[in-house]
């Protein structure tokens, strides 16, 4: 009869199939695993399908990598934006594209470029989306990850506390203490120091094991905290959604119209009185309320020029923009002021001081002295001193001296304050009217107001004009102060100033998510500070029941970089010894 220790003697037939067979070692790997020795195997990949393909196209998507990438993309696409004229902001300087750049301008507004039209582009819009929906691909599965954990229970503790941040242990010796007795104050050191850690706002549990083997049973703590930071990482992604949809929506929806008055004259909240409109494709023109302000008078603080200071003579102390908000049926008037960074709001719609300056009133009269120009017009500053330059056009009313009819137009500059420079030149060396001057310069012929493009008023196209005036030609430039009345050359009539009143431009808006994306903004600010002065820790507290007493374990864990965990691991091993 064999022993279990004697070899077992093959038969025959299993002899031979041994033989037969290839020696194999076991390794504990697949079948189909190649280590080289041999020719590999071909490698057969499962088809993905468009479950697959979709899953896979998915986890690129909502992967921080590609939202990161998508940010980057968006800021680039923007520039296009800047380079070109706009139509939604800047209409008249695509037609004038359009003119000087024609075979430009077919390539560029073709589809899909868009270079006209940037912000409501097919490519602008697809990135923007693809943002929108990573983002959201990103904060779902996060909140809910974050859901569970924040419902579920501190982490087990660790068998080797030594691989942790602060690791540090005591042991108390007490050779006369019987098992209980250890049991006893390993279990009170632990509920103490659950104690300590409840009160600094630790998630705690108690765990424990028992002898097994050469381990010894154990008794610890496990606590953890730090879960407001990811809150605060989720508040500040879900702001950061928030933000892109209330922009998304406000810019469909945005108003945004500017208006120049004269002192006395009165805006209607209407698109017809706007001198400049910018609005979203889906605003709708009725969302206006309608009210009337009137510009009563433009005050303005000035540093006196027998301040003490010369270097800050001339410089604005404050804007007061005197008006009369008048209702829609104009039975109702009510004196405001506006100021600079205080706009007045009305029906949701802030009204904003965003410009000044003067708007000399001039009257042409022609050689019958008949009135055909009777206008305060603005004058743009050029310095601080707000001498300023300005055009006139009259299309109509005036005859040369041959007896056709003519355009005239005047460019001339506007000087509150006039004096001369070193040159002999005009400038203007104080912005209030303590000395007012204009001249003007005069040119007659074509002014181009019927070829199609639309021209802005502060500026003349001499092109086809010819100058009667100005240092150009060596022929004295009009010169006027309040009240003067001079001839117009060729006799073409008079010319008169009359007043120099100031003027203001005002900015209206009307953007139903503004308030929204202030909210989204705070808010995603505030979650983003919230996650960076967060800490996310983990601390264990263990006590080791041995032969010869107990051995304390304090250890922790940070998630992220937490320079003071070990600090708060020693100060925690402190304050545990002096309460033990």
């Amino acid at each position: 009869m064999a022993r279990s220790s004697d070899p077992i003697e093959p038969t025959d037939a299993a002899a031979t199939e041994a033989v037969k067979a290839p020696k194999r070692r076991f390794s504990g790997r697949p079948d189909d695993y190649e280590d080289g020795s041999g020719a590999a195997a071909p490698i057969s990949q499962p088809d993905l399908g468009i479950k697959g393909w979709f899953r896979w196209f998915w986890r690129q998507l909502t992967s921080m990598r590609v939202a990161l990438v998508l940010l980057l993309l968006l800021a680039v696409a923007a520039i296009p934006g800047s380079l070109v004229p706009q139509r939604g902001a800047d209409p008249n300087g695509v037609l004038q594209y359009e003119a000087d750049h024609p075979k430009m301008f077919k390539v560029l507004d073709a589809f899909p470029i868009q270079a006209f039209d940037v912000y409501s582009s097919v490519w602008f819009s697809a990135i923007y989306l693809l943002l929108f929906v990573s983002l959201i691909g990103c904060i779902l599965p996060r909140i809910g990850a974050h859901w569970r954990a924040w419902r579920g229970k501190p982490p087990k503790t660790p068998a080797r506390l030594n691989r942790m941040a602060g690791f540090s242990e005591t042991v108390v010796t007490n050779t006369e203490a019987d098992d209980a007795e250890k049991r006893e104050f390993a279990e009170h050191a632990v509920e103490l120091a659950q104690g300590m850690l409840k009160k600094q706002g630790y998630r705690v549990e108690r765990q424990g094991g028992e002898a097994v083997g050469k381990r010894p049973a154990w008794i610890s703590v496990s606590a953890e905290r730090g879960y407001l930071r990811e809150t605060g990482n989720l508040i500040f992604h879900t702001g950061l959604v928030g933000v892109l949809v209330s922009v998304a929506i406000g810019g469909a929806l945005t108003f945004n119209g500017q208006k120049v008055l004269v002192e006395g004259e009165t805006l209607v909240n209407q698109l017809i009185d706007y001198d400049t409109v910018n609005s979203g494709n889906s605003f709708d023109s009725d969302s206006l309320e309608p009210f009337g302000l009137r510009l009563d008078d433009l005050e303005i603080d000035y540093i006196e020029p027998d301040d003490p200071n010369v270097n800050a003579i001339g410089q604005v102390k404050e804007y007061r923009a005197q008006t009369t908000l008048i209702s829609a049926d104009g039975s109702e008037e009510s004196k405001e002021l506006i100021r600079v960074n205080h706009p007045l709001r009305v029906h949701g719609s802030p009204i904003y001081l965003i410009a000044n300056g003067y708007a000399p009133t001039i009257v042409i009269r022609n050689s019958a002295d008949e009135v055909v120009y009777q206008e305060s017009m603005p004058f743009i500053p050029q310095d601080t001193n707000l001498t300023s330059l300005g055009v006139v056009k009259v299309m109509h009313g005036l005859t040369d001296a041959d007896g056709k009819e003519t355009q005239l137009g005047l460019r001339g500059f506007f000087y509150p304050t006039q004096t001369e420079n070193s040159s002999g030149a005009f400038t203007s060396n104080y912005p209030d009217l303590l000395n007012p001057v204009l001249t003007l310069d005069a040119f007659v012929g074509d002014l181009g107001v019927d070829d199609g493009i639309p021209q802005s008023v502060y500026a003349l196209e001499t092109t086809k004009m010819e100058q009667l005036t100005g240092r150009a030609i060596d022929v004295p430039s009009l010169r006027l102060t309040p009240g003067d009345k001079v001839d117009l050359p060729n006799g073409l009539g008079t010319i008169e100033l009359t007043a120099t009143p100031r003027y203001a431009s005002f900015d209206v808006m009307q953007n139903p998510a503004q308030i929204w994306i202030l909210i989204f903004a705070v808010a995603a600010l505030g979650g983003l500070i919230w996650s960076l002065f967060v800490p996310r820790r983990r601390v264990w507290v263990k006590a080791i029941i041995g032969d010869d007493g107990i051995t304390l374990q304090y250890a922790g864990l940070a998630r992220g970089d937490d320079p003071s965990l070990d600090r708060a691991v020693a100060e925690l091993r402190e304050q545990h010894r002096e309460a033990l």
